[in-house]
């Protein structure tokens, strides 16, 4: 255990990048690494890809809707919404997973007090400048999922319980500071199990925390009412 705790106190040491150092924008285009992320940069990221007001010629692939599966998806956001972190199964866990993979999305590399949910001093402008963006007019009423992920030091069950711990607590404080509505807010964690980069298990790129905008502002709308 003593050995097991140096080495995770370590590797949290040697993250010493701020909330937003590696951005991750909608399909993965990558933003060159920054001490602290920006408003801007966050609601760049989150936003919506615009949809075209025409049907006129277009360049590139088109993208097809399956109203069934939109519907479906649809229903399952509204089931998970103001959810407790700890309350999701594995199934569902995989389904959000799942779901984020084509949506507005952006990862944060997120430095916390050691093994605690204690989100760092040096963290919380990057924190703030979150919460600026989330209450954005071009953002503001969307659906985020807020996914917490850990480095592969220590077991699952750790790692499971801190990536929960730490996906609530940015939840815990967007919504205190910001008056976020709390059910705007999916948190979900990961643990280990979902690496950005299997080849470094250990590397800092790995502990982050994901923010997905859901694109459902109708699903947060109606649930407020």
């Amino acid at each position: 255990m003593a050995h097991y705790s140096a080495t995770k106190f370590l590797t949290e040491i040697v993250s010493v990048a701020t909330l937003g150092a590696a951005l991750s924008f909608g399909t993965g285009t990558a933003l060159a690494q920054e001490r602290n992320v920006t408003e801007d940069q966050i609601v760049r990221a989150l936003a919506p890809e615009k949809k075209p007001l025409t049907r006129g010629l277009s360049v590139g692939p088109q993208t097809t809707v399956d109203p069934a599966a939109s519907a479906a998806e649809g229903k399952f956001v509204q089931k998970i919404r103001g959810r407790s972190t700890r309350s999701l199964s594995s199934a569902e866990r995989e389904e959000i997973a799942a779901i984020v993979k084509d949506k507005p999305k952006i990862d944060l590399e997120i430095n916390f007090d050691y093994n605690s949910a204690d989100i760092s001093t040096k963290s919380l402008p990057s924190v703030q400048a979150l919460g600026r963006a989330l209450t954005n007019n071009d953002l503001k009423g969307s659906t985020f999922v807020v996914a917490g992920h850990t480095d592969a030091a220590g077991g699952e069950a750790y790692n499971q319980d801190l990536s929960e711990r730490r996906a609530d607590a940015i939840k815990r404080y967007l919504v205190d500071k910001y008056g976020i509505n709390g059910t705007d807010l999916v948190t979900v964690g990961y643990g280990k199990s979902k690496l950005k980069d299997p080849s470094q298990p250990m590397a800092e790129v790995n502990r982050r925390v994901q923010v997905v905008n859901m694109e459902n502002k109708a699903t947060a709308s109606n649930a407020s009412k």
